[in-house]
């Protein structure tokens, strides 16, 4: 792992303890299943995400505390809609809490710069272009180590549980 950060699939492989992933976007680019969700069409759930309950669903076993909270715009873009439309079949499925923070409640809330992911005591944030295409990563200090741990649990405490969020 020398010279280049680590892979989120690295970290989530040797994960022991916590893995808590912010998203605070109100659209991200490259899901072939929001096409066909966009185009009315049914999704193949297992094979949208499979690789991912794949790669989620050892680390839930071990026993690691593996959350997943969005801060959403409201009303909600249709992104976010299709997202709150698969989370029961992508992340729920594999083992994930996920909670949903309205923007509007979040104002009170020390939040990055940028969504990230935090596995163990490595902080990943994740770079993307105005349009939601993803350009880079970079990995955190302890400084930032301290934030996304604060932010988290902040987010997580005022958010709503995935089966209690219906956005308008």
């Amino acid at each position: 792992m020398e010279g280049r950060p680590p892979t989120l699939d690295e970290l989530l492989a040797g994960a022991t303890r916590r893995v808590f992933h912010l998203e605070m976007r109100d659209h991200y680019e490259g899901s072939p299943a929001y096409a066909t969700w966009l185009a009315g069409e049914p999704i193949d759930y297992a094979a949208a995400y499979g690789s991912w309950h794949a790669l989620v669903r050892p680390v839930v076993a071990r026993g690691v505390d593996f959350r997943r909270a969005r801060v959403v715009s409201e009303p909600v873009s249709r992104y976010v809609r299709f997202e709150h439309h698969v989370t029961p079949h992508a992340n729920v499925a594999a083992g994930e809490r996920v909670r949903w923070l309205p923007r509007g409640r979040a104002s009170k809330v020390r939040l990055p710069g940028n969504d990230f992911w935090l596995v163990d005591d490595v902080v990943l944030f994740s770079l993307f272009s105005g349009d939601g295409a993803r350009v880079g990563t970079v990995v955190g200090d302890a400084e930032a180590l301290s934030l996304t741990v604060e932010s988290f649990e902040a987010v997580w405490a005022l958010g709503i549980d995935h089966a209690e969020y219906h956005p308008d």
